[in-house]
């Protein structure tokens, strides 16, 4: 028996837990209430994707004798071969069975239907990923191929990361909901209110709270809580996530009380700590019991915002360490649905999720919700704190794999975290979400490689640079060009969120930018992204205030959600009629093919020609070594200690004494010669310089120790022998 129970609702991601649940859990645990959670939607996933479940479904479309179009036919035609591998797939895509690989990429093994028409390129696709990879993307066309049927046979709302998200999707009125709620369960509810009945008997929560992240969770959200609130109605049902949070905000629809008793807003530990104390404890034992913290409720009839509260949110610092326990971790599915290396990280794999500071520390992008607190409200959390988490996870999941889902994580603390996993010596592979901005030298890219990074994922948003100065993103085409090449210089692979169709963008503008985009591709420095059209979110910049940014809205009567806005651009461009010419191409570039293809090619339409020079992003890198460095730069040596040897040097009757500095790395070896006095100098410094030491030395005190016994440290410092460790591990941060 617990106090809470902890849902995330059918369907995020197959390859890991959605976190807000693992959060909460972890903050709850630093209270000593009672919690348990549960990730329904991997559940059910698995229910369907079974021996048995296939044999349910497929019983089910033969009595109910629908009329099905030739693929659905095949699939029915071929449901003893499914049926018969489906268990062994799913152990191989949970992890659990990896020498299957091998017949998985043997011919005519899995059963195939429309999803594999594409198969032609697969060896060009997959020809050196190797073997795990190559079974794991045929096993995901399988499991895709049987999604197409599920979703024309059985239950048209089916999806593996969304569940009836057109319900969910910019619904202003509840009405379209509401009434879906009032007919039969569809197959899929069917077992979700299954697999949830089990669970309500099992922990038998006072609180349920209900975590909606998408709108593809809303309308199975609601079906649980029709299904507590008719079965259990002593229990409390409580709903909050990020759609919640973006959408509801305006929520003045009645009857979504009839399946919720709360809908908290924003950070929802402390709202959620009030709620238990409110229904847990005795009314006339807790004086406070109505006093919530941003929390919408019924009260008198109307939907009433209760913010009475006066106690303040937590600090990041306070709100304990992420807890996963309860959840299927050795259950989830790791699919590859594209080649791509870079979109494999969101579904292939499990990874611990974490963010390094709550908030945006930028916090100016007009197209950004950036009026709502979690994206204005700025805290960082500290390295070492973050490293503890880090350490507490790994020992509870086993998974040393991290992706931290900030809005933008910072540069100065994605330094200090990389020196402390680097300090404690943790082996860890870890991603996250940047701005492409100047802090990012190549310096800094290599520390974090050092640390574990594998991979950074940033806005370029629309690659011109008179509509990045309209979004406010703070950066060029320029600068988005070099902090690219420094991480991929570094090793680690860069994916660009890509924009079009935003407010006053012109033809040219859209044709100019995907130029920047093919040269960016062509060069080597983006190795993955992703086009995507600008929406109009009421609480962004844009939405706000849409007059200053040349647009009109159309105005709906808002009862329900609010949050996408549908606008009429005063230019009139139809941006739709770009969608599949730049994704299209983008497929190309990324599998790096067609870059010397006319822009023209890839639109049936007419399209002016590109302003830009062919060369843009070439120039762009071509820069002039810097021979200035700050006082205050921190000075880090990331290699080991070198071995040393004096030797003689003769000249013109002249004698001296060099030091020869013997540098092994991983791959390779560097030998550098120096005065012996310099180079007894530099390798005790060098010594001070390693993370390891623990010492924090700037180039300032570099300079003022030099110049204690020797002159010019600027023209010792610039030399060809030490510039040469720069790219090893000898880092000015």
């Amino acid at each position: 028996m617990e106090d809470i129970l902890l849902i995330t609702p059918p369907f995020t991601q197959l390859n890991t837990p959605y976190p807000a649940t693992a959060y909460l859990k972890g903050f709850l645990n630093t209270k000593n209430i009672s919690a348990h959670q549960m990730d329904l939607g991997i559940e059910v996933i698995l229910e369907l994707f079974s021996k048995q479940g296939l044999e349910n479904i497929f019983e089910f479309v033969k009595n109910k004798e629908v009329s099905l179009t030739d693929n659905s036919q095949r699939i029915y035609a071929l449901k003893e071969f499914y049926i018969g591998t489906i268990d062994a797939v799913i152990l191989f895509l949970q992890g659990k069975n990896q020498t299957f690989a091998r017949q998985i990429c043997t011919d005519d093994f899995l059963p195939q239907a429309a999803r594999f028409d594409a198969l032609d390129d697969l060896e060009w696709a997959f020809g050196n990923m190797g073997l795990q990879d190559k079974a794991k993307h045929l096993a995901t066309l399988y499991l895709e191929d049987l999604s197409d049927f599920i979703k024309e046979a059985v239950d048209e709302n089916f999806g593996f990361s969304r569940y009836a998200e057109r319900l969910g999707r910019s619904a202003n009125q509840f009405d379209e909901l509401y009434g879906f709620l009032q007919q039969k369960p569809t197959y899929i509810d069917e077992i979700t209110i299954s697999i949830l009945a089990e669970k309500l008997k099992a922990v038998q929560p006072k609180l349920v709270c209900i975590s909606v992240p998408f709108p593809g969770n809303l309308y199975s959200a609601f079906r649980c809580a029709q299904y507590i609130k008719k079965n259990y109605p002593n229990v409390k049902v409580s709903m909050g996530g990020g759609f919640p949070n973006t959408e509801l905000r305006s929520l003045k629809e009645v009857k979504v009380f009839e399946f919720f008793d709360f809908i908290t807003l924003d950070d929802g530990e402390l709202p959620v700590e009030i709620l238990h104390s409110n229904i847990i404890n005795l009314t006339e034992k807790n004086p406070n019991y109505n006093a919530y913290k941003r929390t919408l409720l019924l009260e008198n009839g109307a939907v009433f915002y209760n913010n009475f509260s006066l106690r303040q949110d937590y600090k990041q610092a306070d709100l304990g360490t992420p807890d996963y326990s309860d959840l299927l971790l050795e259950k989830y599915i790791s699919v590859i649905e594209l080649a791509n290396p870079m979109h494999s990280l969101w579904s292939d794999g499990r990874w611990n999720k974490l963010t390094m500071a709550h908030g945006c520390y930028w916090g100016k992008c007009t197209f950004c919700d950036i009026s709502l607190d979690y994206i204005k409200n700025y805290e960082p959390i500290a390295a070492s704190i973050l490293v503890d988490r880090m350490e507490q996870m790994i020992t509870q999941t086993g998974e040393k794999g991290f992706h931290f889902v900030d809005e933008a994580a910072p540069p100065a603390l994605m330094r200090e975290l990389a020196i402390e996993i680097i300090k404690r010596k943790l082996v860890v592979t870890w991603w996250t979400n940047i701005r492409f901005e100047k802090s990012f030298t190549q310096d800094l890219c290599l520390l974090l490689k050092a640390s574990g990074c594998i991979a950074v994922s940033g806005g370029l948003e629309v690659a011109s640079d008179r509509l990045l100065k309209l979004i406010e993103k703070g950066v060029t085409v320029e600068q988005v060009a070099q902090v690219t090449h420094h991480f991929t210089e570094a090793g680690i692979m860069v994916h660009a969120y890509l924009m079009y169709g935003y407010p006053t963008q012109t033809v040219q503008e859209t044709v100019d930018s995907l130029e920047m985009v093919r040269q960016l591709f062509e060069i080597g420095v983006l190795q993955s992204g992703f086009w995507h059209q600008f929406a109009l979110t009421a609480h962004s910049p844009v939405g706000l205030n849409p007059q200053a940014f040349g647009i009109i809205p159309t105005q709906k009567k808002i009862a329900f959600a609010h949050n996408d806005i549908e606008f009429i651009d005063k230019t009139g461009v139809n941006h739709d009629q770009f969608s599949f010419g730049l994704k299209k191409s983008l497929f190309n570039y990324m599998h790096g093919i067609c870059f010397e293809f006319p822009l023209q090619n890839w639109f049936d339409f007419k399209i002016p020609r590109t302003t830009i020079n062919r060369d843009f992003i070439k120039q762009a890198l071509t820069v002039s070594p810097s021979f200035s460095t700050k006082s205050s730069a921190k000075i880090i040596w990331l290699g080991v200690k070198p071995l040393k040897s004096v030797y003689t040097k003769s000249k013109k009757g002249q004698t001296w004494n060099l030091l020869k500095l013997i540098f092994h790395f991983k791959q390779e070896s560097l030998e550098i010669n120096l005065d012996q006095q310099k180079g007894e100098w530099f390798a005790g410094i060098l010594y001070k310089l390693n993370i390891a030491s623990g010492e924090s030395l700037t180039f300032g005190y570099l300079k003022t120790d030099f110049e204690k016994q020797f002159e010019d440290f600027e023209l010792f410092w610039y030399s060809k022998q030490v510039q040469q460790l720069r790219a090893f591990g000898f880092l000015v941060l």
